[in-house]
């Protein structure tokens, strides 16, 4: 059965990813020093090729000038050849007729080509051919000598190209193991900074301890490396340290509603249990206990839900869009209405876009809505501003409350941070610094001030955007009021 075409390339690839990098240099610096070494051998194995034939051309040359001044002198029929040495040079006369003299004890030679025949006959003046035809190959060349031709031979070597090939093999060995063993020295030497890393991200993982930070060392990219992991370190640990802090806070915020519902309903059971429910609490306190009952639950769902907006670490998972503020703030100030009856919002506010969350946006304005209604008293309304200033969008709300005193101004936005004199109001602490949070992920900016009536002014502004196509203007009155 044949495997699919694609299958060994896939394996192949997957054992690579599989390896660790030190091996992966290794082999990269062996294969590139075995690359190397055999463009070097065949580049070499040319030239020395090319030195030899030229050297050998030019000695069968000499030899044949010798050869043919001989024959010119006494004739290609009498000239006196030399005796076979035995090895090494084989020469040969062609006489007139095609016919051919040879030393005796000569091995033969390859038949006399057209070629070289035309020489004899006076058709050209040499001829530097090869012969590969039999078992060994011939180097041959003639010249015109006399009536006829004379040729000198030797069989084509290849000796020294097998020597040297097998000496660069030896040596392309060596330096493959050399170069795999400096490969691996210096992917150890290089990577020692990773395995020191690598070593200390497996011991915070192990211990989730995140105070201690990874040495900076090295250089380059491992440098940069190592300090973004200690960065990413100190986010985790600020990270981890605003959860504890946010864990303890929570515990001492749910404390005291707790504790007070639970005595109250304990006393209610107790009373149950013993019968005299009707007759130990009159109708008006069994009234103000379940109004405090009610209180109670509705304070611990308000800090529940501010407390899961907290912990949740984003402003919102909403996309961002583009979108008028006046709806925004008109919204917040109907549902702000419908939560607390008795609240009442004087809205003057203009058309401003900007670009942001919806949700968010309106979850911050309902907040500082929310926060100016426990403040204000009852004849006097809150008051929710909107306008374009510059590049920036500004929402002020105002109340005619006491103020908030100069020694608080700097801890409003801070988590679970309440004023003396809010301790005995209903709230958790959490809605300004949502609001903090929601106006910092939108580029804005939050402050506090007194307002001209004497109470708290919160203003927030954000980056102004441009509307979508031309939008008339529109206002609404000091007046309107949403009841």
């Amino acid at each position: 059965m044949s495997r699919p075409a694609g299958r060994e390339p896939r394996r192949l690839t997957r054992w690579w990813r599989r390896r660790s990098l030190r091996t992966r240099l290794t082999v990269i610096a062996a294969t590139a020093i075995a690359v190397s070494v055999f463009v070097a051998f065949q580049v070499a194995s040319e030239l020395l090729d090319w030195e030899l034939q030229d050297t050998a051309e030019d000695q069968l040359r000499a030899d044949s000038r010798v050869l043919a001044t001989d024959a010119e002198r006494a004739g290609v029929e009498q000239v006196q050849l030399p005796p076979y040495p035995g090895s090494g040079r084989l020469v040969r006369v062609i006489l007139p007729d095609g016919s051919t003299r040879t030393p005796v004890g000569q091995p033969a030679l390859p038949p006399v080509s057209g070629r070289a025949g035309r020489v004899a006959q006076g058709a050209s003046a040499d001829l530097m051919e090869s012969n590969d035809s039999d078992e060994d190959g011939y180097r041959i060349y003639t010249l015109r000598a006399g009536d006829g031709a004379v040729q000198v031979a030797r069989v084509a070597d290849d000796s020294p190209i097998n020597r040297f090939g097998f000496g660069m093999l030896l040596i392309g060995l060596l330096c493959v193991v050399g170069g795999a063993l400096v490969g691996r020295t210096v992917a150890r030497a290089g990577l020692a900074p990773i395995d020191r890393l690598t070593a200390a991200a497996v011991r915070v993982a192990r211990t989730r301890v995140l105070d201690a930070d990874i040495p900076d060392e090295g250089g380059g990219e491992i440098r940069r490396l190592i300090q973004s992991i200690n960065e990413m370190l100190a986010a985790l640990r600020d990270s981890r340290r605003a959860q504890r802090l946010l864990a303890e806070d929570a515990a001492h915020e749910l404390k005291t509603p707790l504790t007070s519902l639970r005595l109250n309903v304990e006393l209610l059971i107790r009373l149950d249990r013993r019968g005299t429910l009707d007759s130990a609490l009159s109708a008006e306190s069994r009234t103000r206990l379940l109004n405090d009952l009610g209180a109670q639950v509705a304070e611990l769902s308000t800090l529940a839900a501010e407390l899961t907006e907290v912990a949740r670490g984003d402003v919102s998972d909403e996309s961002t869009e583009l979108l008028d503020l006046t709806d925004v703030v008109v919204a917040a100030a109907t549902r702000a209405r419908s939560r607390v009856p008795d609240i009442e919002v004087a809205l003057d506010v203009t058309s401003v876009w900007v670009s942001g969350r919806p949700a968010a946006l309106q979850r911050a304005v309902l907040n500082l809505i929310d926060n100016a209604g426990k403040w204000s008293p009852a004849d006097q309304p809150v008051q929710v501003r909107l306008r374009a200033e510059g590049a920036s969008a500004v929402l002020e709300v105002d109340d005619a409350g006491p103020g908030i005193d100069a020694v608080d101004v700097p801890r409003v936005f801070d988590r679970f941070y309440r004023a003396d004199s809010a301790r005995g109001l209903p709230g958790s602490g959490l809605g300004l610094s949502i609001v903090q949070r929601v106006v910092d992920a939108h580029g804005g900016r939050a402050a506090v001030a007194r307002s001209v009536r004497g109470g708290a002014l919160l203003r927030v502004d954000l980056p102004a955007a441009a509307p979508p196509a031309p939008i008339a203007r529109r206002t609404v009155g000091e007046d309107t009021a949403a009841r």
